[in-house]
Order: structure tokens, then sequence, then C-alpha cells
């Protein structure tokens, strides 16, 4: 090992929620990567983020635009919470002491659905917005269409899937008790996205 990473005196990987139980394809980086730091010697805590609210806010220009959001999750929920929340959250643990070897799962405090996402939309824009659940292999083919590559658009299917399945939720309340407040909410979110849009 060189001898720089000796002195190193915790390292925060930030991974994926439930890294160690997912089928997502995406995660498979993450546990491999984890795998790595355990046989390395290096002290490290894993902060296992869970989706980011961006990932549906940033796209709000475009769901309004086609009265929709799309996606292949079902019924399934997701734990997610807004990048602020995760940032503030790997602050509190790396001024903390006694961190090496933990993990935490992170994850808002209210999971939601993607039919909860697209009501939240509707009622922050007064635009009505409905969720359209799609075959996997329909939603990367939507995605490819609109311009994400052909691979990213499959993981992101095969990651929906992993929202039907469960794998995205987070009940560990980790995120709350190390920013000392409620995550922010899904409505936040979308309020928030829809008044700077």
């Amino acid at each position: 090992m060189p001898p720089r990473l000796r002195a190193w005196s915790l390292l925060a990987y930030t991974s994926i929620a439930n890294a160690d139980t997912t089928g997502m394809k995406l995660a498979d980086e993450h546990k491999a990567t984890e795998a790595l730091l355990r046989e390395s010697g290096i002290p490290f805590v894993l902060l296992r983020n869970g989706w980011y609210l961006e990932n549906y806010t940033e796209q709000l220009p475009g769901t309004l635009a086609q009265g929709a959001v799309a996606g292949s999750a079902g019924e399934g929920k997701v734990s997610g919470a807004a990048r602020a929340d995760y940032a503030h959250a790997a602050a509190a643990v790396l001024v903390a002491d006694g961190q090496a070897g933990k993990v935490y799962e992170l994850g808002g405090d209210e999971a939601f659905s993607m039919a909860d996402l697209a009501a939240e939309i509707t009622a922050a824009t007064g635009k009505a917005v409905t969720y359209s659940d799609l075959p996997a292999g329909d939603y990367a083919g939507l995605l490819a269409s609109v311009g994400v590559p052909e691979g990213f658009a499959e993981i992101l299917a095969d990651s929906d899937l992993g929202i039907a399945r469960g794998d995205l939720l987070v009940s560990t309340g980790d995120l709350r008790r190390l920013i000392g407040r409620p995550a922010t909410s899904l409505a936040e979110a979308v309020r928030a996205a829809a008044a700077a849009a």
C-alpha cells in the first residue's frame, strides 16, 4: 500500500442503498468497491445513498411537456432524498468520531411511488400528470429515443425494476438522525423545482 494511504484516518464511500442485497445492475460496481474497501485495510465508512429526488425534479420540464412520468417501477416505492440531505449526512459522519466500519443506509423519511410523484407534480403545477408504467424493454427504448445512450437506458429501466422489488426502500432513519431534521420531502422538492421552472 502506498505510504500516503496509510495516513488516511477515514475514507467515506458513497454507495447505493441496500448494496449488499439489491439485484440492480447499477449496484454491481458499488458491491465490488465495497468488497475492495473491506480487503484494503483502509478505515472506511459506507454511505449507502438512496435515490436522489433530483433524479425526478430535474426532469420536470420534459415531464410537463409529456403530461406523464414514464417508468417500469409498477407500484414500487423509493425512499428518495435531496442531494443536500445526503451531503449534510456525509459531513456529519466525517466530523464524528468512531465511524470506521459503520454502514449507513440513507433514504428519505417517506417512500413514494411513481404515481405519487405524478400526483405531486400535478398538485405543484396545476397540470395533469399521470404515471405510465411500461415493460422494461419499452421504457429503455423510450429513453433511448430521447437521446439516452442505449446501455444507460437499459440500466435505468433495470433500476426501475429494482424499485418495483423494493430495492430502494430504506427504513433505518439514518439520514434523519445524521442531519438532525426531517429529510426533504418529495412535495417540497417538486414545489421548489416547479417554482424554479
